[in-house]
């Protein structure tokens, strides 16, 4: 039985093969940078990924945030949930809060660690609601500390996003080799 009802879960499904295009990356080179801009992004995708492996170069931890347009105005709100192993943290941000929606918790380079995340843009190019997106991120030094968090932030505007920056919230920068990757995804 198990058989036959998971031999019909797989007829008349094709994998796609190509939902994913890369649109740009971004290597950061030595002296770090302080943001990382994706401009210019085509309208001619569903939703967008960004992907990215980051280190902060300040060490008391880093909360990075993600901008939309260029705004940096009160108009975004966000969600958090994270653990460190043998710690909890939630909690909401609304608008005024902050100068952008909270993108995902980075490493510190005290920690000697780099951070590994995912972030989902939905539906960037829709003029007709607000911008949301969720993240995944995490990192682990096996001695020190380790981090979990998902995310997720509103940028209350229904202009086309055609701009992303993300950038370290307490003010400190992006670690030399930190890589950054915008993926567009097509489909529903």
């Amino acid at each position: 039985m198990l058989n036959t009802v998971f031999g019909s879960l797989s007829v008349g499904v094709t994998p796609s093969t190509n939902s994913y295009e890369s649109i740009a990356t971004v290597t950061v080179g030595s002296g770090g940078s302080s943001t990382i801009t994706f401009s210019s992004i085509p309208s001619t995708y569903t939703h967008l990924q960004i992907r990215g492996f980051t280190q902060q170069t300040n060490n008391s931890g880093a909360n990075c945030i993600i901008r939309y347009n260029s705004d940096s105005g009160s108009n975004y709100n966000s969600h958090y949930l994270g653990g460190n192993g043998s710690t909890t943290g939630a909690g909401y941000f609304t608008n005024g809060s902050t100068t952008g929606g909270y993108a995902f918790d980075s490493a510190n380079n005290g920690s000697g660690a780099f951070c590994a995340f995912i972030i989902d843009v939905l539906d960037y190019a829709n003029t007709n609601k607000y911008k949301t997106s969720r993240s995944l991120s995490g990192w682990s030094n096996n001695s020190s500390g380790e981090n979990l968090s998902v995310m997720s932030s509103a940028w209350r505007n229904t202009a086309a996003i055609t701009s992303i920056t993300l950038q370290d919230y307490s003010g400190g920068s992006f670690a030399q080799y930190s890589s950054f990757a915008l993926y567009g995804i097509k489909g529903a």
